[in-house]
């Protein structure tokens, strides 16, 4: 399992410099007009930890894999998107199968850069993205209402789901998310599942500022961290022509650039570490002499479907697990050393993985 983030906002707001900068890749065009992308752009990005570094040094394994984060950027949107304004449009479904939402905001003045709407007002520009997503999800879930209504007579099963529909419809209507849609039952879950509804999904608002924002919040990040804290979202702060410039640095010379800047990680770490929170996301490893890797788990999965993110006969067959927490692997060295020390504990069914276990699981079929 990888965590997918799809990547949104107006037209030559950073979108395509920011996913230079994460994928490491230029394989994105960055140019100073609008819709400079025209195709979505997917890449599947490593996920840093330094934990697997050392766990590959301990164990010096064959290969080293790390968990993946998919990134997908796609043209920007503008309003009158959901009505065939743009190009963006044609590719909101693009974005559907992600798990959350990187909402790109400018928040720097710079008379070179243009602005669609000539001005630079970040939530006014939040407004008009998330105003187009609700319509796109509206015109989704009509679709769907209308065919669920034409098969109920054969099906009396979809009643209450058809019920579910309406009030979610009516809500979007008002231009409310499905996020703030207040209701829990089975009909809604599933609903969702089915339909992917893009304003369902977390939201990490990522401000896009200049080098001298990077030092200190100006007021335009000011505004989208309130309204973030305000909707209980994910909030980012990064430049994205800085992260763009670090792009090939060696380590050392990475390190320091950030220090320059008083910066303690990169805009690709924060991005990554904030989407891990926002959907309950750890990750434990496996370690061996083939290889040491990292697998992305939910919080609070037990250990069979733990096991079955490797494969699902490990799930299915799963008879037990034998666990050491990463510290201890990393002080005893070794899988033999913690088995010799007591701290490697074997753990059944019902136990609840924690981040940084080191596994090997034992299953059956």
């Amino acid at each position: 399992m990888s965590l997918s983030i799809g990547i949104v906002g107006l037209p030559n707001v950073g979108k395509s410099t920011l996913f230079n900068a994460l994928t490491k890749a230029q394989n994105a065009e960055s140019a100073n007009y609008a819709f400079c992308t025209i195709e979505p752009n997917k890449a599947v990005v490593p996920v840093p930890d330094s934990r697997l570094e050392v766990l590959s040094d301990l164990v010096k394994p064959q290969r080293v894999q790390s968990s993946t984060v998919d990134f997908v950027d796609i043209a920007g949107l503008v309003a009158g998107a959901s009505k065939g304004e743009g190009l963006g449009n044609k590719f909101l479904g693009n974005i559907r199968e992600t798990q959350a939402i990187l909402h790109v905001v400018r928040c720097f003045d710079d008379d070179d850069v243009i602005h669609v709407a000539n001005s630079v007002d970040p939530l006014r520009d939040i407004e008009v993205i998330e105003t187009e997503l609700i319509l796109a999800d509206v015109q989704v879930l009509e679709s769907r209402l209308e065919r669920m209504e034409k098969q109920l007579k054969g099906d009396k099963a979809l009643a209450p789901k058809i019920e579910v529909a309406k009030k979610l419809l009516a809500h979007m209507d008002e231009v409310q998310p499905v996020s703030t849609f207040d209701s829990e039952s089975k009909s809604l879950d599933e609903l969702l599942v089915e339909l992917h509804l893009i304003t369902a999904k977390n939201v990490i608002y990522c401000a896009n500022v200049d080098e001298e924002g990077v030092v200190e919040d100006n007021e335009y990040v000011k505004s989208v961290r309130a309204l973030a804290e305000e909707r209980g979202a994910e909030f980012v702060k990064i430049s994205a022509r800085m992260e763009e410039e670090l792009v090939g640095l060696e380590d050392e010379d990475y390190q320091e650039f950030l220090e320059s800047y008083g910066i303690e990680e990169s805009g690709l770490h924060q991005i990554i570490r904030t989407g891990f929170h926002s959907l309950g996301l750890i990750s434990y490893f496996t370690a061996g002499v083939k290889e040491v890797r990292a697998w992305t788990i939910y919080e609070g999965d037990k250990a069979p479907q733990a096991a079955g993110v490797i494969h699902t006969d490990f799930e299915r067959g799963f008879i037990r697990a034998e666990i050491a927490s990463y510290d201890h692997f990393v002080e005893h060295g070794s899988e033999a050393k913690c088995r010799s020390e007591g701290v490697l504990r074997v753990e059944g069914k019902d136990y609840v993985m924690k981040d940084g276990d080191v596994t090997h699981f034992l299953f059956n079929v």
